[in-house]
């Protein structure tokens, strides 16, 4: 089965041609695949609010499709939404990192969900201290985030129903060591599956 043929099957697009003239086309779909645009494809073909949500299986088919043709980043986001899906959750955060002077990161890192830092998001241990949790990180629509930079990013909580509570506007804070390592406003905290 082709890349077209696995988002059609997905109820991503519509067989032959956009049935919308806002939608994208066959043939814009293909040039974005060509180029290794899979995160803008398959965010485009997202957005309609009439599609079912992706199944795991056809994003493991994705990320197949992708090893593929050799598109490791594709691959990688494929993977990830698969977690999303099989996890029934999906956050998305406006972060900011601090200067490279103001905080304990020198360097950019791989934006691609490499990263797993520590989050306060608020729980608290019996002591009242910051009960931290794990989350992979991915950059959106760039490869890496640097200090002083900000991004949209998307989590990936290693336990996410300690993260369920999470709504958009929450703050939280990313933490590599001791210090505050950068901070990110919740943007989107939804079920993929349904309401809460």
């Amino acid at each position: 089965m082709d890349v077209l043929e696995l988002l059609e099957s997905a109820g991503l697009l519509a067989p032959g041609a956009a049935a919308d003239p806002d939608d994208p086309t066959v043939l814009e779909i293909w040039d974005l695949l060509a180029h290794d645009g899979w995160e803008t494809v398959l965010t485009l073909l997202e957005e309609p609010g009439s599609n079912p949500p992706v199944p795991p299986r056809i994003w493991a088919d994705l990320a197949a499709a992708a090893e593929e043709l050799h598109h490791a980043r594709s691959a990688a986001w494929c993977r990830w939404r698969r977690y999303e899906a099989r996890d029934d959750l999906v956050i998305r955060a406006e972060l900011t990192l601090p200067p490279a002077a103001q905080g304990p990161r020198r360097t950019a890192f791989d934006g691609a969900g490499v990263m797993r830092p520590l989050w306060d998001i608020g729980r608290r241990t019996p002591d009242g201290g910051p009960d931290l949790a794990v989350a992979a990180l991915w950059v959106e629509h760039t490869p890496t985030l640097g200090p002083g930079e900000r991004a949209t990013v998307r989590l990936l909580p290693l336990t996410p129903d300690r993260w369920r509570g999470l709504r958009p506007g929450d703050r939280i804070t990313m933490h590599e060591g001791r210090p505050v390592a950068g901070t990110a406003v919740v943007l989107e905290a939804r079920r993929v599956y349904g309401s809460g």
